[in-house]
């Protein structure tokens, strides 16, 4: 069991858990992830660490509720705990002094970028960090990506805060500004990679994105998470989660993550009705 020691609302359907884990904070790096089991009948899904205290000996998730495990994961209180925590898992970013690296989040994937725009900057990079959401309210860890940025720009879908539009958009006027940029790191939805890598590609701009395929182990032994990177097979756990953008597969990615949507929905809808009214909608 890992008990959790923090609960915080990041949104309405956007939760932090920080969790006791000393194991794990020990070993943790910029771009790993954990398995996590809420309890005995809940599946493992894969979240990205956000962040580790290695003196508390903790570590933070930070997920947005989209199917029965992250809503079941929602539930978590403090002083409660987790049934399973395994990890740190994937291969680490690699950290080095590139000189300026434009960090791009869309959505959740802020929470993963956080540490590795952070980890950059340590490093000794410039880091120019462009984050984005449809909404303010789904905008995450502004206070802690400007902290971690030399520039931070920010946009939304519908205008609500920052600049009305979408990241690429934000990235496309530096590459016309000229602006020197060594590496770029786009992590959010697939979508939003996408767009991203086909524009950095265009400039010659090297891109790596993190994937989030179907994962079911994180060990490698059962196969699921597979991509095509540069016409090769790649097993997103344990040879990534970290991609050259620029040889994935994307169309092929597009369909594995959809493989199994009608099946989750269906789950999502027994485990609220289950709930009565009382899961968190």
């Amino acid at each position: 069991m890992y008990e959790v020691v923090r609960k915080v609302s990041l949104g309405e359907v956007v939760t932090l858990l920080e969790l006791k884990a000393p194991a794990i904070a020990a070993k943790a790096r910029a771009g790993q992830f954990v398995m996590v089991r809420f309890d005995d009948t809940s599946e493992r899904i894969p979240l990205t660490l956000s962040d580790w205290d290695k003196a508390a000996g903790t570590v933070t998730i930070i997920f947005q509720h989209v199917g029965k495990s992250t809503y079941e994961l929602a539930r978590a209180e403090v002083g409660g705990s987790v049934r399973d925590l395994v990890g740190p898992l994937g291969k680490a970013t690699e950290i080095e002094k590139f000189g300026t690296v434009v960090c791009v989040g869309g959505g959740i994937g802020v929470a993963e970028l956080r540490p590795i725009a952070r980890a950059m900057r340590e490093g000794g990079n410039t880091v120019i960090s462009i984050i984005g959401a449809r909404d303010k309210s789904l905008l995450i860890l502004e206070d802690e990506m400007r902290a971690a940025s030399d520039d931070l720009f920010i946009t939304t879908d519908n205008g609500s805060y920052g600049r009305k539009g979408f990241v690429s958009d934000v990235l496309r006027d530096l590459f016309e500004e000229k602006r020197k940029m060594d590496l770029c790191y786009a992590i959010g939805p697939v979508p939003m990679m996408k767009v991203v890598a086909d524009l950095t590609k265009g400039y010659g701009l090297k891109t790596m994105v993190s994937l989030d395929a179907i994962m079911i182990d994180g060990t490698g032994m059962c196969g699921a998470c597979r991509v095509t990177v540069g016409g090769q097979t790649r097993f997103t756990c344990v040879d990534g989660p970290d991609f050259d953008a620029h040889e994935v597969d994307w169309d092929e990615l597009v369909a594995r993550k959809k493989m199994y949507i009608p099946h989750e929905k269906e789950a999502l809808n027994q485990f609220q009705e289950k709930c009565a009214g009382g899961c968190r909608k």
